[in-house]
């Protein structure tokens, strides 16, 4: 059960507006952290990083000492949920990841979700570390890949600009494709569930390839799976927050937003914040949307963007957060100027 601890992103997402909004970052435990790195030269690689308990609580906090956000978000992968469910993984450095395709029927026979719970026993031992560490005013985000993304990554094999031949495989069969797609929501309802049970406050659901698609398999591929594990982690969790991030969505946020259940949803770079906040229906929370390059430049480049992120959201519940992740080349200076700006700033929106 979700565990009843008060923090200001938990109320946020609750719906109660704050004035500041609580703040977290997507990435906020990453290479641009000397702390980071230094620990992540103990593994001989990433995936070794992701199943090692210690050392992903570790990093998990180390943003919350350094910088005193709102919320810790467990240090880990979306992939591990491919891996689990028998999908070889890996890891090239300076790269990013590369995956066994999976492009038939035929490739779906050797894979289950039965078990997954066990195989990512560590990610579960690391969220309890993480909640027995952080005091009661932090919260705990957990997450998953959602099942558009991890499909899109299993077919290609690694990352890609289009995803082309996830894409043709969905068009050209869309029951096959379904079958991989039930797959890996079955697994991800598992690992959310299991997550929220270790210690999570909320959880959230990275879809972040879900701007290739085309509006009818945005709805197929998207709308439909999220709505499915919205509704099946709340059987087994009935109060669980879940955020979603159909990053790239455009115009297709509100839909997204009025048809999956979800508790908030995240927003991209690409989000007019004074559309979001006038579209999207009124009883979702709103999370985002800085773009991370304008952490890397500083200053008043930065300042004048959340200036205006904060006048938009500033009458409805909202989680300040960026429009994608931390990039490496973000100075740890500038996230430190961030969070006063946000704090200092939000007082006053």
């Amino acid at each position: 059960m979700v565990c009843d601890r008060v923090s200001a992103v938990v109320e946020a997402l609750d719906g109660k507006r704050r004035s500041p909004p609580p703040l977290w970052l997507m990435r906020q435990a990453g290479r641009y952290l000397p702390e980071y790195r230094k620990v992540r030269a103990q593994t001989r690689n990433f995936l070794e990083f992701c199943y090692s308990p210690d050392l992903a609580a570790e990093v998990t906090l180390q943003p919350i000492a350094r910088y005193d956000l709102d919320a810790a978000i467990i240090f880990s992968d979306i992939l591990v949920v491919c891996d689990a469910v028998g999908i070889p993984v890996w890891f090239v450095e300076g790269e990013g990841p590369r995956l066994e395709p999976i492009r038939s029927v035929e490739g779906l026979r050797s894979l289950s979700a039965e078990g997954i719970v066990d195989r990512l026993e560590p990610v579960y031992r690391a969220i309890a570390s993480v909640r027995q560490s952080l005091d009661a005013s932090k919260a705990l985000i957990g997450f998953a890949g959602a099942p558009w993304t991890l499909a899109a990554y299993a077919t290609e094999g690694r990352t890609s600009r289009d995803f082309e031949v996830a894409r043709t495989w969905a068009w050209s069969d869309p029951h096959g494709f379904g079958r991989l797609i039930r797959l890996l929501s079955e697994a991800i309802v598992r690992h959310l569930v299991a997550q929220f049970h270790a210690g999570a406050d909320a959880v959230q659901l990275f879809d972040s390839w879900a701007g290739v698609l085309a509006p009818d398999q945005f709805a197929r591929w998207v709308v439909e799976p999220t709505r499915d594990i919205v509704a099946r982690v709340r059987a087994e969790v009935p109060d669980a927050r879940i955020i979603g991030f159909p990053r790239g969505a455009g115009g297709k946020y509100i839909g997204y937003a009025q048809e999956t259940g979800v508790t908030a949803v995240g927003l991209d770079t690409a989000v007019d914040p004074a559309w979001a906040a006038r579209e999207i229906p009124a009883e979702i929370v709103l999370q985002g949307n800085l773009d991370p390059l304008a952490v890397v430049a500083g200053g008043r480049a930065m300042t004048e963007q959340v200036s205006r992120i904060l006048a938009a959201y500033r009458s409805r519940p909202f989680v300040f957060n960026l429009g994608h992740g931390v990039v490496p080349a973000t100075p740890p200076d500038h996230v430190a100027e961030l969070v006063r700006f946000v704090r200092d700033q939000g007082k006053s929106a």
